[in-house]
């Protein structure tokens, strides 16, 4: 790969609230042509005469995206995110286009929104808020409970999930946790146990899901899984929406099954989250199902959504890019040999 001390990066999917740290690096150094649409086979050769790309999660980086990619001389993908499970990674290597991503960006900002989900669901902040502001002030319905000494459940305990834990921890609950690979800071601690996947759904109060999308964890939570846990069990999921069966929740949640849900992603989110459609009719039945239930309360897809975490991505995605145009160094690669599909952390 010949040497190349100012790339220029074709930038898809792009954010108001994200140029701005983009821009900090913008220059001699490099160069950037925002593109807010998103990227596909459709829309690739808008990468024409740039020397990579630059993409988001709601990207469709397939095969057939990824050839009129290769068409138009593009020599690197850089995904500002952790996750990957959009990209053909296959394809990508037949076409010999190395993939990197920003594995961790800021632990603290997932983590802090799903414990901000939870809050707000427990003590219903986001129904009181709305009656005060018509001045009802009744206190009716808006009971919670105490979050200290409750069985507090983790699903995957990687930077994401470990932060989670302590959270948990300093709110005086019991941290329970099943992961493929433990924390040893976790364990040294002596404030999470590890337990089976099946205890943990079973025993837990509050279950906050924080592990990779693959083959393996696809609807991780389905039907069976909903069916073991607590009837008040509160389940929360900022990794990815595929974790859960959306069908099998509002089942579930229809009869009672569970006590609430709280969510920053869903299975079928390409094209809605993130997207202004208050003036449209929304098309997703199971999602605007969901939004019918008042123990149901959702985001879009924001848990990562912080100053600092806007920062850590734009330097890493930059530093993944120079250091492979002017060092043939791939920082941070994502290889089509990996085990997982997808990071969640």
């Amino acid at each position: 790969m010949p040497k190349n001390d100012s790339p220029s990066v074709a930038m898809f999917s792009t954010h108001e609230f994200e140029r701005p740290g983009f821009e900090h690096y913008a220059g001699s150094d490099l160069s950037m042509t925002y593109h807010e649409t998103s990227l596909s086979e459709k829309t690739a050769p808008l990468a024409e005469g740039h020397d990579a790309v630059c993409c988001f999660s709601e990207d469709d980086v397939g095969a057939g995206a990824i050839r009129r990619l290769a068409d138009a001389g593009i020599k690197l993908i850089a995904l500002r995110s952790a996750g990957f499970n959009n990209v053909d990674l296959r394809a990508a290597d037949r076409h010999a286009i190395p993939v990197v991503r920003v594995p961790a960006y800021s632990p603290s900002a997932v983590a802090e929104h799903a414990m901000a989900l939870i809050l707000c669901l427990n003590r219903k902040i986001h129904k009181a808020h709305n009656r005060v502001r018509e001045l009802n002030f009744s206190l009716e319905g808006l009971e919670g409970f105490d979050l200290h000494g409750k069985t507090f459940g983790i699903i995957g305990t990687g930077k994401i999930g470990e932060q989670m834990a302590r959270i948990a921890h300093g709110f005086g609950c019991k941290v329970i946790a099943f992961s493929k690979e433990k924390s040893d800071a976790l364990v040294e601690e002596g404030w999470t146990e590890y337990l089976d996947f099946d205890e943990v759904i079973e025993q837990s109060d509050i279950l906050s899901l924080h592990v990779p999308l693959t083959p393996e964890t696809r609807h991780l939570i389905d039907e069976d899984a909903l069916g073991r846990m607590k009837k008040h069990t509160m389940l929360i999921n900022t990794g990815r929406g595929a974790l859960i069966d959306a069908g099998a929740l509002i089942r579930s949640l229809k009869k009672g099954g569970i006590g609430a849900a709280g969510l920053d992603v869903y299975e079928e989110e390409e094209g809605v989250f993130r997207e202004d459609l208050s003036d449209q009719v929304l098309q997703d039945d199971t999602l605007a199902r969901l939004l019918t239930f008042p123990n149901v309360l959702i985001t879009s897809h924001q848990a990562f959504l912080t100053r600092e975490a806007l920062d850590n991505i734009a330097e890493t995605t930059v530093d993944n890019i120079l250091g492979y145009f002017r060092s043939a160094e791939l920082r941070n690669e994502v290889r089509v040999d990996r085990n997982v599909a997808s990071g969640a952390d």
